[in-house]
């Protein structure tokens, strides 16, 4: 039975992917924090503070405990590439203290950096699920993580994939949210950038008839995971809902604002010890 409540620790860690479009129309310009920056800028600082966070989650009075494993998974081009360090296979989080690159101010305090923004090429979105449905069947299959909280797969893009249709996308996304651990199956959180601004946007749907026509984004809500029910009242917050209901982990057309929202939800509510 799924619980999608494990205590995490460190002898039962759970596990993050990002997947992180960094195709061509990602050079796009936004309004970021009150300034225009690219789509590109705008994500890496969006996956330097989900790092940050993870990093200040497992830290405790003798240092960062071994709590998350994170991969970061840029796809772009033909091919995939690791968007921190040499591996696109995952990182213990007590390594990320040595990888960050440099210190990006803020209006608090120095934000260590780990990720550099890119755009170019297509969007090979169908290799990169492929990657972590590999990647995500192979750590559930170790002993150690069997009762360990799920992985959770984020996948953010600003378009459709450029090397799979409908059907291999469907498929794929089916076999990454099977694999699965006594706690639960692996989360897959599809996110869309917003592409206009004019345009509504979408965060966690409780029905397709949410999506209106759209075919893409009836995709992305298809190939997502239904979201635990102990994240549905954080959830309705989100949406101004006073009811919770049951949602599916995507959004359309989303702002930069609305994925830190996201991810936040699917990242910073577990339960860590």
């Amino acid at each position: 039975m799924a619980n999608y409540t494990a205590t995490i620790n460190s002898r039962n860690r759970t596990a993050f992917i990002i997947l992180l479009d960094r195709s061509g129309s990602m050079a796009e310009k936004i309004i970021f924090n009150g300034e225009l920056v690219s789509k590109a800028e705008a994500l890496a600082e969006v996956a330097n503070r989900l790092i940050f966070e993870l990093l200040c989650r497992a830290r405790r009075s003798d240092g960062v405990r071994n709590y998350f494993d994170v991969a970061l998974i840029g796809y772009s081009g033909d091919e995939l590439s690791p968007v921190v360090g040499q591996s696109k296979g995952f990182i213990p989080i007590t390594e990320f203290e040595k990888l960050a690159r440099t210190e990006l101010a803020t209006q608090n305090f120095a934000l260590p950096h780990w990720i550099a923004p890119a755009a170019e090429g297509a969007t090979p979105m169908f290799e990169a699920l492929l990657e972590a449905a590999e990647m995500v069947e192979e750590w559930c299959s170790r002993p150690e993580n069997a009762k360990s909280y799920p992985p959770t797969i984020f996948n953010i893009t600003d378009g459709e994939a450029s090397d799979g249709d409908h059907a291999d996308i469907a498929e794929i996304c089916e076999r990454l949210r099977s694999c699965a651990t006594d706690d639960g199956n692996a989360l897959l959180i599809n996110i869309h950038l917003a592409t206009s601004a004019d345009e509504h946007s979408t965060l966690f749907p409780s029905s397709m008839l949410e999506l209106g026509e759209n075919y893409y984004a009836r995709l992305l809500y298809e190939c997502a995971s239904e979201m635990p029910t102990n994240y549905a009242q954080a959830i309705a917050s989100l949406r101004g809902e006073s009811v919770a209901t049951r949602y599916r982990g995507m959004s359309f057309n989303a702002s930069i604002s609305e994925v830190i929202a996201m991810m936040n939800i699917g990242s910073i509510s577990l339960n860590v010890i």
